[in-house]
């Protein structure tokens, strides 16, 4: 497979947006609140976190979509037109095209055309680095292609070289429904496999009662910065948009002296094809195994309300919307301290919101403490126990998993009243009174 490391230039691109007259975005596009420039915005960010070199913009305003070019003939003439006056090889369309529209735009133009969906897959498989997110991209790929195999017939063998070519494109299996059927179908075998191995360690996990905590969010709201930060790992953060692909679990110490497991998942993005959701199945499981959801947004982007309410549709697809959930409201310091003091009034005495900055590292305790609070898996336990004075190693072993509320010596033993975590109880049950 053709991995995005082996390309190395720049392609220049022309983007290309649409909107409905009297409407936002157009039927189907996600929330109609984004304006069309919010919209061009993030497809410019998502061409450029694809390696691309933005040329230039056109935008078409319809009373409705055109079902043969999706922008009209003339409209296509004017993007030949401008692609050809900044010599663009690729446009890239902030609409899902259908086979038939993607053929006619490449026809009219003269130009490669892709279409949002082809970006994303495009970025996915840039930052797919495990087998397992490679076989999740290459899946997603092939289910995207399949359908648009028919009258491309030899236009196909261009596969391989520039945006949205990464992939299977290079191997041809384009060529053959057959061949990418079977292809698609030993993926999915191996992703079964992928999924019987987390779910082994998942087991394993499951074994010490640790609860999971997962990051979610819009991509680019900073989760793996905010992860990094509370875990001390090194997960690869960017401003590039999908910067994390393949989720990283790491253990953390809650100030109730708990321990609790961190997973960074993939960020979401408005419009997420629903075989992108299904082919990263394993990967969301994480999401889906979850005691407590923090969702983290990047409160200094205008469009955040619109962002979260993505979010929130697709916690909804994963049936884990009512899930226990913290809200963050990440990069304060991006804000003037007009606009800080009015997200504070704002909020209220709101306890399931966190100001913070991963940066700053502002407000984390603070996020700490509600994690602390919310986790509803091994809770605080009360205990008092009476241990000799000799044995140091449980007497450190309490200080070290728990809160020693209070100790005093009787009678050559050490009488200590604490508060551990559930998972902590076990390996001190022959020292506890009660």
């Amino acid at each position: 497979m053709k991995t995005a490391q082996s390309v190395n230039r720049t392609e220049r691109v022309l983007l290309v947006g649409v909107r409905m007259k009297g409407r936002a975005r157009i039927p189907g596009g996600g929330a109609e609140a984004a304006t069309s420039r919010d919209s061009m915005a993030e497809l410019k960010e998502l061409a450029e976190s694809a390696g691309a070199d933005v040329a230039g913009e056109v935008l078409q305003v319809r009373e409705s979509l055109d079902p043969a070019t999706l922008v009209g003939k003339g409209k296509l003439q004017e993007i030949r037109a401008e692609a050809e006056t900044r010599r663009v090889p690729l446009v890239i369309v902030d609409h899902n095209l259908t086979p038939v529209q993607l053929r006619n735009m490449e026809k009219g133009t003269g130009r490669r055309v892709i279409d949002r969906t082809q970006l994303i897959l495009d970025i996915f498989a840039t930052h797919a680095h495990t087998r397992e997110g490679q076989l999740q991209v290459e899946l997603a790929q092939l289910n995207y292609l399949l359908p648009r195999l028919a009258g491309f017939g030899d236009e196909l063998s261009r596969l391989g070289g520039g945006i949205g070519t990464r992939g299977p494109g290079e191997q041809k299996l384009e060529s053959d429904r057959r061949k990418i059927r079977e292809r698609v179908r030993k993926i999915q075998h191996a992703i079964e496999t992928v999924r019987s191995q987390r779910a082994t360690r998942r087991r394993a996990r499951q074994a010490v009662p640790l609860g999971m905590v997962a990051f979610v969010g819009y991509t680019n709201a900073g989760k793996s910065t905010l992860f990094n930060t509370l875990t001390h790992a090194d997960v690869l953060t960017s401003s590039k948009m999908f910067a994390t692909l393949d989720p990283t679990i790491r253990a953390i110490r809650l100030p109730s002296r708990r321990r609790v497991l961190c997973s960074d998942t993939v960020g979401f993005v408005r419009d997420l094809p629903p075989g992108l959701i299904a082919a990263f199945r394993a990967t969301l499981e994480e999401v889906q195994e979850a005691a407590l959801l923090v969702h983290v947004t990047d409160v200094s982007n205008p469009c955040h309300a619109e962002q979260d309410a993505e979010v929130l549709k697709v916690l909804r697809g994963l049936n884990v919307d009512a899930r226990p959930r913290l809200h963050v409201l990440n990069k304060i310091d991006r804000l003037s301290e007009d606009e800080f003091s009015a997200l504070q009034q704002s909020m209220g005495r709101t306890r399931n919101v966190v100001l913070a900055s991963a940066v700053t590292r502002e407000g984390l305790q603070e996020l700490l403490e509600r994690i602390d609070e919310a986790m509803p898996l091994d809770p605080l336990v009360r205990l008092r126990l009476r241990m000799p004075l000799s044995d140091g190693r449980h007497y450190s072993q309490v200080q070290a998993q728990g809160r020693v509320l209070h100790s005093q010596v009787v009678d050559g033993d050490l009488l200590v009243d604490a508060e551990l975590p559930q998972s902590a109880v076990w390996g001190l049950r022959e020292f506890a009174l009660d």
